[in-house]
């Protein structure tokens, strides 16, 4: 069987494995991104990783999930959010396939998690997909017949960026608000008030807490209606870490969805909770070699 080296670059962490040719992931690893240190030096981490499984193993190619807008063709990463310092340049295909002789290929994070949860998980199955991850930001991924839709210059779907009142989606939506709501309201620092805190306080009726999930889920809501105004998707798939109180959410962002989305689309519109989570990167990157090189 022929085995895929995938490699998933955050801003936090960097997961890696062994996925065998049939999807299966053979095993995970995962280490401190150190993004301060900037592209170079997380360069020359993916190379260590990728270098730690030859000879050892027979490898048929370099699978890439990164942060930062993605040039697919020539593997560069073309735009790079600070948290990065200097990532944009980073010629990992070329890198790569230079210093190992196997084919790599690189996609956008976001890009590969929809792209796994449309072949894969929760959107399996849909013609026209929407992934939303809520995070520290909130990025966006469309699937329409099972390929990544990346737009003109290959910016599609940077949501995140979507104008809201004076503000942006991901200013008022993303889950670092909640943290900033509470700590605010109550006077305390905000390094006090991790999201998971705030799920658990208003589970046991914190009414602070329960305003700040409530109007961030209203935000969500209408950044979704908009989105869907113009796509019409099947199905929206959220994820992030977030996404895990899917059970405390759920009602909360399709009651919101519905208040901003005419009946006659909101009908036709499903909602759904990623299933892939941490490994949606690798398995994302790998299905997006696969379709490069295999289909």
């Amino acid at each position: 069987m022929k085995k895929y080296i995938s490699i998933d670059v955050g801003g936090t962490a960097i997961k890696y494995g062994l996925i065998g040719g049939d999807g299966q992931i053979l095993s995970r690893s995962t280490m401190n991104t150190e993004a301060e240190k900037g592209g170079s030096a997380v360069l020359l981490k993916v190379l260590g990783i990728a270098g730690g499984f030859f000879p050892q193993e027979e490898i048929s190619g370099i699978c890439i999930s990164t942060a930062g807008m993605v040039d697919t063709e020539k593997g560069v990463i073309t735009y790079a959010a600070p948290l990065i310092p200097d990532y944009a340049g980073t010629e990992y295909k070329k890198v790569m396939e230079e210093r190992f002789g196997v084919p790599c290929e690189v996609e956008n994070d976001v890009n590969c998690a929809g792209l796994a949860e449309s072949v894969s998980g929760a959107a399996k199955g849909s013609r026209i997909s929407l992934m939303l991850t809520v995070g520290t930001g909130i990025g966006g991924s469309i699937v329409i017949d099972g390929k990544v839709f990346r737009g003109f210059s290959g910016s599609a779907c940077e949501v995140g960026y979507m104008t809201m009142g004076d503000s942006d989606f991901q200013t008022l939506g993303a889950a670092s608000i909640l943290s900033k709501k509470v700590a605010g309201w109550k006077k305390e620092p905000e390094k006090q008030w991790s999201g998971y805190r705030i799920f658990e306080c208003a589970k046991e009726g914190d009414d602070l807490c329960l305003r700040a999930i409530d109007e961030m889920s209203d935000v969500l809501g209408e950044g979704i209606a908009n989105i869907c105004y113009v796509l019409n998707p099947e199905i929206v798939v959220l994820g992030g870490g977030i996404m895990a109180q899917e059970e405390f959410l759920r009602e909360r962002i399709e009651a919101a969805i519905g208040k901003y989305l005419v009946s006659g689309i909101a009908r036709h519109t499903r909602l759904a909770f990623a299933k892939h989570r941490n490994d949606a990167g690798m398995l994302g990157a790998f299905y997006h070699f696969r379709q490069r090189h295999l289909e």
